[in-house]
């Protein structure tokens, strides 16, 4: 098994066990009963950050520092997954440049990368960076999974790696020999990072540009960095004493968040709703509260639609199609709409939770369709033609011609397939039954995308989208 399968077959192990600790953040090291152990170099996926000492008052951050772009040697290290062909950089006029970063946290030289994905046309700019600490299996799943929607409207993607370096040197060693990061590190790189990015050092990259706000996202494992980058958060300051980072997304995570002074936005899926993980407000249905749950009925914890390895299908049950990034696009949209203009996202209905798993094997309450009721309204499940449900299995046998990223094994994939959710499509019949013809459905699905767009449930950008599975569906 090469050093990027290893890493991601870690990843998956701390996912499943992320969902068994419910709203709790994971364990650090020496805590709930695990061992404390030293530090490795270049530490691999899936491991909590070591302690660090903060300063017992707020304190201005040290900025990272840019020496210059990297270009050579070789290639630079790829996003893990491909975004769809028509869908991608081409298509929205972006582009990547990928930068190495230094700097001394918790008392040691440290030296990684950030890479920049923007729009060519810097007049394109919207002012807006969502950035997000690398999944420690080697994608910017946030970028990913919002691009459609963030390279719409013109927003940077920055991302910073402070987990999975042998990924990289699996891919190119003599690019990223120079890589050091210890786990202690983590909170302070994404500070200085985030400091530097909002700076007028003549070493940041965009400098020259209009930002005006910053938020940092991140999906299961790196919501997980970003739940223990939340205290850093509240000493860790730019010159003016102001906030780094403006607002957080942690999605694909129930995590039990402290309370921090900018707007949050937390999105569990029906992974963890259904593992009976309850987020608990943290502000009450004030208006003046800061603190939002989006729970997504028909989405998993991890994406089956655009996640290349799910084909051929190593689950037992045929993949979900439902498209995450129309919930995880909402919820930024709404984020950065509250840190940028002021405008506070309404509260969205929770998924309904019965906790009776003998009838329908699910902690969720569902529908006569087997889906779940409640959460951020999604037009396929007011339109439904399937049913969406959590978790999947493993088939038995899986196939033997697996993607190398899923083939980890009768454990891993047993793993991953827990991870994601399962789609079983209606029966003709029951197409018929519910819409009488094809175009009759398609003009509910229509009808239901406007209506919920216009009461704030679903983007534009993604009508067509929607329209098009709509168009696929055989009656």
């Amino acid at each position: 098994m090469n050093l990027r399968a290893a890493g991601l077959a870690a990843v998956l192990a701390f996912g499943v066990a992320s969902i068994g600790w419910a709203q709790a953040p994971p364990p650090l090291a020496g805590q709930r009963g695990q061992s404390a152990a030293p530090a490795q170099n270049n530490a691999g996926a899936a491991q909590a950050a070591a302690p660090a000492n903060l300063p017992a008052t707020p304190v201005v951050s040290p900025l990272a520092a840019i020496s210059a772009e990297v270009k050579s040697p070789g290639t630079m290290f790829p996003a893990l997954f491909s975004m769809p062909k028509g869908d991608d950089f081409d298509h929205f006029g972006y582009e990547a440049h990928e930068y190495f970063v230094t700097g001394t946290a918790n008392g040691q030289p440290y030296e990684t990368r950030i890479v920049i994905r923007k729009p060519k046309d810097d007049r394109r700019y919207s002012g807006l960076i969502l950035a997000e600490s690398m999944h420690p299996s080697g994608n910017a799943w946030m970028f990913h999974f919002t691009h459609r929607y963030t390279m719409d409207s013109g927003h940077i993607g920055v991302e910073i790696v402070t987990s999975g370096l042998p990924l990289f040197l699996d891919h190119n060693e003599a690019r990223y020999k120079r890589m050091k990061v210890e786990p202690a590190q983590v909170n302070e790189i994404i500070a200085q990072v985030g400091a530097l990015l909002k700076s007028k050092d003549a070493s940041n990259p965009l400098r020259a540009l209009p930002t005006r706000k910053m938020v940092l996202g991140g999906t299961s494992a790196s919501a997980a960095a970003l739940v223990r980058y939340l205290p850093a958060h509240m000493v860790y300051r730019l010159a003016d004493m102001k906030p780094i980072y403006d607002g957080f997304l942690p999605t694909s995570t129930a995590a039990e968040i402290q309370k921090v002074d900018v707007p949050m936005i937390e999105v569990p899926t029906m992974t963890e709703v259904g593992s009976g993980q309850l987020v608990v407000r943290q502000d009450g249905d004030a208006p003046s509260d800061q603190f939002r749950v989006y729970e997504l009925a028909g989405i998993a914890h991890l994406d089956t639609r655009d996640v290349e390895p799910f084909r051929p299908n190593p689950c037992a049950n045929p993949i979900s199609l439902h498209p995450i990034g129309t919930g995880f696009s909402l919820a930024l949209s709404y984020l950065l709409q509250w840190v940028d203009k002021g405008q506070a996202p309404p509260h969205a209905a929770r998924i309904l939770v019965d906790r009776d798993m003998t009838n329908d094997g699910s902690m969720m309450a569902l529908d006569e369709h087997g889906n779940a009721r409640g959460g951020v309204p999604s037009v396929y499940v007011n339109v439904p033609v399937a049913q969406y449900a959590v978790r999947n299995e493993a088939a038995k046998p899986y196939p033997s011609n697996l993607h190398p990223w899923a083939d980890r094994g009768e454990a891993g994939v047993q793993a991953l397939c827990r991870l994601t959710a399962y789609q079983r499509d209606f029966t003709r019949d029951q197409l018929a039954t519910l819409y009488g013809t094809k175009a009759a459905y398609r003009a509910k699905v229509a009808e239901s995308f406007d209506a919920l767009s216009r009461a704030g449930w679903v983007l534009p950008v993604y009508k067509d989208v929607v329209l098009a599975d709509a168009d696929k569906v055989e009656f």
